[in-house]
């Protein structure tokens, strides 16, 4: 959709991709393509200095982070705009802030806007992540701090589950955003998810 708008402009595109994503449709569509790495985004898409590396081999003028990955990082968002590209997203300031769930729930609190009842710090410990959703109420949702995409995202529907769901959530977090910390709240099982990106 992006790269059709700027084609529209008489823009080129370069894409990124990882062995896995060769023939994606992104990849395919953009006038010129660039393997970043192997399948795992940790070795590809997360390679935020190998990305701007490229793009300043190719003279990029701007990079367009996609969803996920390194779309809300502030470090890379601040390392492109610092090697004089555009960076298509907020600036790195604002990604700071909101791009750690557990920072924007504490930048909104003064706000008096109402949350979903749960823990506003980072936990590891599973006995601890037990008392927390003994006192949320079953189901609760463990969430990666750092993440987006609904990934490092683990509903937890019963007390015996709670270790292995924490487990895969601080793997994948790790895995997908360089961050393990996670934090647990309760689960809204019918929410109706309202976004406005100003």
């Amino acid at each position: 959709r992006v790269m059709k708008t700027v084609k529209r402009m008489g823009i080129k595109t370069v894409a990124i991709y990882s062995t896995i994503d060769r023939n994606a449709p992104h990849v395919i569509f953009a006038d010129e393509a660039i393997h970043i790495g192997d399948n795992p985004s940790n070795k590809s898409y997360l390679l935020g200095d190998k990305i701007i590396e490229k793009a300043l081999e190719l003279n990029v003028d701007a990079i367009h982070p996609g969803y996920g990955f390194l779309s809300e990082n502030e470090h890379f968002a601040k390392a492109v705009e610092d090697h004089q590209m555009i960076f298509i997203g907020p600036g790195h300031k604002a990604i700071k802030m909101m791009g750690d769930k557990l920072a924007a729930k504490e930048a909104v609190k003064k706000f008096d806007i109402p949350m979903v009842p749960g823990i506003d710090q980072a936990v590891t410990d599973i006995k601890k992540a037990e008392a927390i959703a003994n006192q949320i109420g079953y189901p609760v949702l463990i969430k990666a701090a750092a993440g987006g995409g609904g990934k490092g995202m683990r509903i937890v529907n019963s007390k015996e589950d709670i270790a292995s769901q924490m487990e895969r959530a601080i793997s994948e977090a790790l895995s997908a955003f360089g961050d393990g910390s996670v934090f647990i709240e309760k689960y809204v099982t019918s929410p109706r998810h309202i976004e406005f990106q100003i």
